[in-house]
This record gives structure tokens, sequence and C-alpha cells, in this order.
């Protein structure tokens, strides 16, 4: 029977199922169910703090369960491998072919690269851009870090990026260049033809086209979004999405839906399945696509989150690198971790339980060793800040710990300027 209702719990459930949740981590974690798991999201995004962990391990660890990291690794940073880099949703690893579909995205960069407000760095950089080109054709996939010279300023009290690293990224955006894995976790840029089949983006779908695949893969990920989720899982301008929305309901792919409580209309995707209940138990990266989109965690599971990464220490509420926690179907709190290799251990900087929700200590301890062990860390430490701390560290069964002031002081640098959506 088609669905045209949901209530708020069904949407909930509908949701988590189509992203990979509920069912028990498996005792291994094969290079098969790695690939499945990627293509089951479509994408993961990067990001480069890793005060506990990188955030595109931690996705397919909430989902799947302790898996060899270097397994990973060598699918998403391996020059040839099958995934490389782009801007998807923000820079995410995405399945090598699918780097047609983001064709028009580059051109659509180059388009606002030249406009009145860009021209001029555009301009600035491209004396180097040639001298890059030429330098990548006679020396092969480099990174920014072996090309870089005098022009290596630093600008402003935060940080800088070189004319050098500008130019690359600006041909990066523009499919100048690609990605050819990772080196020390910096991306390594290569030359099309280097690393790519022939003409393989010379082939690629129009907007409309791409739009409308991205659109379709996006509403299986989420099962069950308003436009606005649909458009941010790819940053896809609303217009187009609405577009490809009519299209593919016409063709009976995705179902206008009414969700309880929801204002905005939604849509279902046809597969999608609605469990009677879910079964789950994670910690999730502040770049998972079940929260990146924080207008959705409010809405979705009551959720009001901001990474604090950015914010001064004395400004921060709940901690520097705090994870939601979801068990079943509900976000039931947030803990900020670290992991402490010099130690040996997983602390638990803080730890909140959800106003109005209640958080199993015991099944979230569990998590954490679970999570301990993957990080081959000895044991979970838990300072005594938060309201779910003292809960936690008995369900682990350590006492708590001060909470130091050296847990308040980390600081990221700030990501680079770029709006994804054009």
């Amino acid at each position: 029977m088609v669905r045209t209702t949901l209530s708020a719990a069904e949407a909930r459930r509908v949701a988590l199922a189509a992203q990979g949740f509920g069912s028990a981590p498996a005792p291994a974690v094969s290079t098969r169910a790695l690939n499945s798991g990627f293509a089951r999201l479509g994408l993961l995004q990067i990001d480069s703090v890793n005060v506990f962990e990188r955030s595109h391990y931690l996705p397919l660890f909430a989902r799947l369960g302790a898996y060899d990291r270097a397994t990973l690794d060598r699918l998403t940073t391996a020059r040839r491998g099958p995934y490389l880099e782009y801007w998807a949703h923000e820079a995410a690893f995405i399945p090598r072919d699918d780097l047609p579909l983001f064709r028009w995205r580059m051109d659509a960069f180059r388009e606002r690269d030249a406009r009145p407000n860009r021209v001029e760095q555009v301009a600035r950089t491209e004396r180097v851009r040639h001298e890059l080109r030429a330098l990548l054709r006679a020396e092969g996939p480099s990174p920014a870090s072996a090309v870089e010279h005098e022009s290596n300023v630093r600008r402003g009290p935060w940080w800088g990026w070189s004319d050098v690293k500008i130019g690359l990224e600006q041909m990066f955006r523009w499919g100048e260049v690609v990605s050819a894995g990772r080196s020390g976790f910096e991306r390594v840029y290569a030359l099309p033809e280097q690393v790519l089949p022939d003409r393989f983006l010379d082939d690629a779908p129009d907007r409309t086209d791409a739009v409308r695949e991205l659109v379709r893969r996006a509403t299986r990920a989420l099962g069950v979004g308003t436009r606005a989720d649909i458009a941010d899982y790819y940053r896809l301008r609303a217009d187009d999405t609405g577009r490809a929305l009519a299209e593919l309901t016409e063709a009976g792919e995705v179902v206008p839906v009414r969700v309880d409580g929801w204002t905005d209309r939604a849509w279902l995707h046809a597969d999608a399945r609605v469990p009677r209940s879910t079964s789950a138990d994670a910690v999730l990266s502040p770049f998972d696509p079940v929260v990146w989109f924080r207008r959705r965690a409010e809405r979705m599971y009551g959720f009001h989150y901001r990474i604090e990464i950015y914010t001064p220490a004395p400004k921060r509420v709940f901690g520097y690198y705090v994870l939601p926690v979801l068990q079943d179907d509900r976000l039931t709190g947030r803990i900020d971790l670290k992991s402490d290799r010099q130690r040996g251990v997983l602390r638990v900087r803080t730890a909140w339980e959800e106003p109005g929700e209640h958080l199993d200590a015991e099944r979230l301890a569990e998590v954490l060793r679970r999570t301990a062990a993957w990080q081959g860390l000895g044991g979970v430490e838990v300072t005594d800040r938060g309201t779910a701390a003292r809960a936690l560290a008995g369900a682990l069964g350590v006492a708590l710990v001060p909470h130091e002031s050296a847990d308040d002081t980390d600081v990221a640098e700030p990501l680079p300027d770029l709006e994804v959506t054009v």
C-alpha cells in the first residue's frame, strides 16, 4: 500500500533504516560490507579534526561496527582506488564513477569564480595555475606541500592559503585537476588524464539529468525528507531539486507524504521501508548524514545541534567535539570525546542527557567500550562534567575524574570560505 502520511516516529524509523541502522554490529566487517555501506550513504564527508577520530571513518563504524580503517584507507586514498574526492556535500569521498554527475557543478563553479567579486583572485593566480599544470604534467600527481614556495604566506591570525594552494583548489573546483588519493591526509592533485579513463568527464550528463539522479539518490539515502532535506544532501539548489522531485513523482519513484508535526511537505522514496521498530546504538560524527543538516535533526529528533569547535572555549556549552548519542530512534544525549593516545584511554570530556529524553547509560557504556577497542585504546575515562557523567561512569565501573582546563583549550582552524550550492 502506498503511504501518504507518516507519524513522526515512523519518519524517524524510515530515515534510520534508509541510512543503514537497525542491525547489530557484525563480528567482522568485510571490504564488501564497507563498499555496501558506502553505497547506501553515497558519500563520506571529510573533515580534518582528529581529536577523537577523523569524521569520514565514523559513519561506517556507527552502522557496521569495528572495521579495519586501513581497508577504508586503501579504498578512499589510493591513487586509482574506487573512491575519490569532490565537493559533493562539503568535501567528500564519492564513488569514482559518480564524478561525472558533478561535471555541471565544475562548470558552475567556474562561472561563479568569474563574477566581479571573485575574478580578482582568479586573475592573480593565473600564472601560478599555468605553472602548476606544467609541473603536474612533468612530475605527476602531487600534494600542495610538494610545490609550495615563497608565495606560501600566512594571512591573518588563523591561517592563510598560498597562491599555490588557492590555484590548486580553483582547478579542483573546475575539474582541471582531480584528487589522486591522499598522503598523510593531505589531498594529492593530478591532471584528469593521469588517473581517470580517457574523456571520463567529457561524456557527463547535463545539469538537468545529473541533478535528477542526485535527487533520486538523496531521497533513497534519506528515506523520507522535505525538499530542503533532499537538496542539502548533495547541496543542490531548491528550484532544481523541486523540478527533479516533480519528475520523480510522476515516474512513481518518490511519493509525496505528510509527516505529523512537519510544516513542509515531504517525499518518501518508493522503496523505503517503514520498520515497526529500530534498534540502534551509536555515537554519530557531527558530519553524519543523520545530523549534518541541523534543521532536519531539530525537526526529526528535537535535537538542537551546533558544533562548537569554532566557538571560543569559555563560550562552549557542551564541549569541543561533541557527538550525538543515537539510541533506537532517538538522539538521547551528546558526549565530547578525545582519543588520548599518549595515555591509552578514550576520554569522555563531557556527557549530557538531552532534556526530555532518557539516555541509557549502560548501552552507551557498551558503545564506548567497543569504540575504545576500535581505536586501540585500553579503557574509557569519564570527567565530572555534564548531566550524564555520573551515570555513565557508574555504568562503565570507573570513578569520575576532574574535568581539566586542558579539555577546553582545543582550537580548530576555520574551514575555507566556500559555498557549495551553485
